[in-house]
């Protein structure tokens, strides 16, 4: 039997959300109560790169937008790019999809659910605690293999609405040559050539997941989160919404929430690309937050390395003076090893729970 779908519980009519999805008072986002209009200007923002002279003739506009490709990457490890290629229909056909199927009825997405088999991951799902806090998120989500295309497993592929398909298919080709060409940047930033960190990740056989998250209305946005903090174990991930807020970036001690930009694509730089940068690119920590207003939903790509690829600091970048800050794992290796520390967080956690309760 599934667990409980949040959607089902947001349309419930319930005052408050059950404790599971509770946070701890360290987690809540009380330091920025979201606005539906918009969020204060404020302190720090998420750099915004305007990439519109990317395949220009004039080398120095290029040389230009890879500076501050690399700057964004170096110290915020998130960026929004604007004029990024992808066609403003395309992007609103790929997100009229997904609203769509998650617009079904709870009952007809459930015939894609993933949670009725052990091991499956591609499917409608919600998230499961896997938290120090072994607290739940208020997220739903549809997540399936986009990339290379002759790997898809296109059963998992929703087949309503109808145009799904067709939109996210040409969705995942523009975001792949994206993927090229920030590669490219971030290896001439390192001084290596361009195709380098791409090969290091597969060339060809870079896998690309899309996950849509969904995250309904809240009636308490204030003790909950519809993802908890963390840095995203990929390559690079690409980041769309439906123009609500919610993304916050952990930078110099404080949460900051992205600005909704028109037109604009988030990328965020992601675990891979730090290690074999030897931590000259960050993975920036962030969460997602959740509304009492308004459903907010995105449309994340994660751009992974096989699981057999061997990522390490690249020898490049490693000398007696900068010496290498992470082992040489394999993909899989660094997943399960970072499963295992929040595993290890959790358990820890609730053993200090139960202590604090029975004294």
């Amino acid at each position: 039997m599934a667990p409980a779908r949040v959607e089902s519980l947001a349309l419930s009519g319930l005052a408050a959300i059950p404790p599971e999805y509770v946070r701890p008072v360290e987690e809540r986002p009380t330091e920025c109560v979201l606005k539906v209009k918009g969020v204060e200007d404020e302190g720090p923002q998420i750099p915004v790169v305007d990439i519109a002279g990317w395949d220009s003739a004039d080398e120095e506009i290029k040389k230009e937008i890879g500076r501050q490709v690399a700057k964004a990457s170096r110290e915020w490890g998130v960026m929004q790019l604007l004029n990024h290629g992808i066609s403003e229909i395309l992007i609103e056909r790929l997100q009229a999809a997904g609203k769509a199927f998650f617009d079904l009825p709870v009952e007809e997405k459930e015939k894609y659910a993933n949670d009725h088999a052990a091991g499956k991951i591609a499917g409608y799902g919600s998230k499961l605690a896997n938290n120090a806090s072994g607290q739940l998120e208020w997220e739903d989500y549809y997540f399936h293999l986009l990339w290379p295309e002759q790997r898809r497993d296109m059963t998992t592929w929703p087949k309503h609405p109808q145009e799904y398909i067709e939109v996210t298919d040409a969705y995942g080709r523009e975001i792949r040559k994206l993927v090229t060409k920030i590669l490219a940047t971030l290896s001439s930033d390192l001084g290596v050539e361009e195709e380098r960190l791409e090969r290091v990740l597969g060339g060809e056989n870079l896998e690309m997941q899309l996950k849509i998250n969904y995250y309904p209305r809240c009636p308490q946005p204030e003790l909950a989160l519809g993802v908890e903090a963390h840095t995203d174990i990929s390559a690079l991930t690409f980041l769309l919404h439906n123009m609500v807020p919610g993304l916050q970036l952990f930078y110099e001690g404080k949460w900051v929430t992205a600005k909704c930009i028109p037109g604009a694509l988030i990328v965020h730089i992601g675990d891979q690309v730090e290690i074999l940068s030897n931590g000259k690119f960050t993975s920036g920590l962030h969460r997602g937050l959740v509304n009492k207003e308004k459903v907010r939903i995105s449309w994340a790509v994660f751009c992974d390395p096989p699981k057999d690829a061997l990522i390490g600091p690249m020898k490049e970048v490693v000398d007696e003076s900068n010496p290498p800050l992470f082992p040489a794992k394999t993909f899989k290796e660094h997943t399960d090893h970072k499963l295992f520390k929040k595993a290890q967080a959790q358990a820890e956690a609730q053993a200090a729970k139960k202590l604090d309760q029975s004294t």
